[in-house]
């Protein structure tokens, strides 16, 4: 399936989740630069639909993801579903919060362990934190309770562990990028 035909489907499939819901807005979808599909839903009142801690707009893009791919056997593309812009909210708040934990680490040499997240914001705090000298990240934990440990790096395994850090969460880098 053509990812133009991904695309449709995935947008029409949004579209009439927000006309169930009632909602006020509309839906449109562009090609990500990896050749992913960003769906976005935009209007007043949206809330509904980013539910608490964006539970429901995550369970609306897996939703989303499973339709396109029981509609195919081929690979398909990575989707992400924004409702409102709150990805990107969420993603600028939990940068922050990652280097200001960053900051504790490195002001102190002792690791800290966050609270567990989902695959997506795990990978924003490991994409911010291995941006900063000396530091380095983990995730640790079993779904739903993952978790990221901030830690100093060691002077010797600093590069190494910011190579093992990225493979740990290579395989959920895909549906972490889902943030867009």
């Amino acid at each position: 399936m053509s990812i133009e035909t991904q695309q449709e489907l995935a947008t029409d499939f949004v579209r009439e989740i927000v006309a169930r819901f009632g909602l006020d807005a509309t839906t449109s979808a562009r090609r990500t630069d990896d050749d992913g599909i960003y769906i976005s839903v935009d209007g007043d009142n949206l809330g509904l639909l980013v539910g608490p801690r964006g539970a429901t707009v995550e369970a609306l893009q897996e939703l989303t993801r499973t339709v396109v791919q029981r509609h195919t056997e081929e690979h398909t593309s990575r989707i992400v579903v924004d409702v409102g812009g709150y990805r990107e909210r969420r993603a600028a708040a939990l940068r922050q919060f990652a280097r200001e934990a960053a900051a504790d680490v490195l002001r102190t040499g002792v690791s800290e362990a966050l609270e567990p997240m989902s695959p997506s914001d795990r990978k924003v705090v490991h994409d911010t934190v291995n941006d900063i000298e000396g530091l380095e990240t983990a995730s640790e934990g079993v779904e739903p309770r993952r978790y990221v440990i901030i830690r100093p790096a060691s002077a010797s395994s600093a590069q190494e562990s910011s190579v093992i850090s990225t493979e740990e969460d290579g395989d959920r880098s895909s549906e972490a990028a889902d943030l867009g």
